[in-house]
């Protein structure tokens, strides 16, 4: 099973880089849609993103309509703050897309209204106004993957000095 992340015009180097980690660690792909607010060499991007950077699977595309146009036919999720579905109520097909805009603007909203069924959104108190983004994307990747029975992760973790069955 894949996942595929896809950040459209991101700004913040760190959000890219706690997110590329995130990527890493769950084999998601991380798509990059430009313009980006940063360099890939940023180092603030990269320390973020610490020894995990090449161990990513990333695509860049040149703009929202390269990267549709390269991917059609592909199952699309849109994570927002204006969605009606909440995230944990929807049943997230194989090899599908989730898409999260700037961390200023969010995504088009031609599009999400193009998308409405498919626009979803984390819970949040009603005042304020958005959840940071590398954590909106760690907490709809981990729900994904939990719904796949958390495909080719390891589900235990080892002590350095003991053993679990000590």
């Amino acid at each position: 099973m894949n996942l595929n992340i896809v950040l459209v015009e991101p700004q913040i180097p760190q959000n890219t880089g706690n997110i590329s980690r995130t990527c890493a660690v769950t084999g998601a792909r991380l798509h990059l849609v430009k313009p980006m607010g940063f360099e890939v060499t940023d180092k603030n991007l990269k320390r973020a993103g610490l020894d995990y950077w090449d161990k990513l699977d990333i695509t860049y595309y040149d703009s929202l309509s390269d990267f549709f146009g390269k991917t059609a036919g592909a199952k699309y999720y849109y994570f927002t703050t204006k969605g009606k579905n909440v995230y944990s109520d929807v049943k997230y097909e194989d090899d599908c897309y989730i898409l999260f805009g700037r961390e200023d603007k969010g995504l088009p909203e031609e599009l999400l209204h193009d998308n409405k069924d498919a626009c979803v959104r984390l819970p949040m108190r009603p005042e304020l106004r958005s959840l940071n983004l590398s954590n909106a994307v760690a907490i709809a990747a981990y729900e994904i993957l939990r719904q796949w029975d958390f495909p080719d992760l390891s589900r235990e973790g080892k002590l350095t000095r003991f053993s679990w069955e000590d």
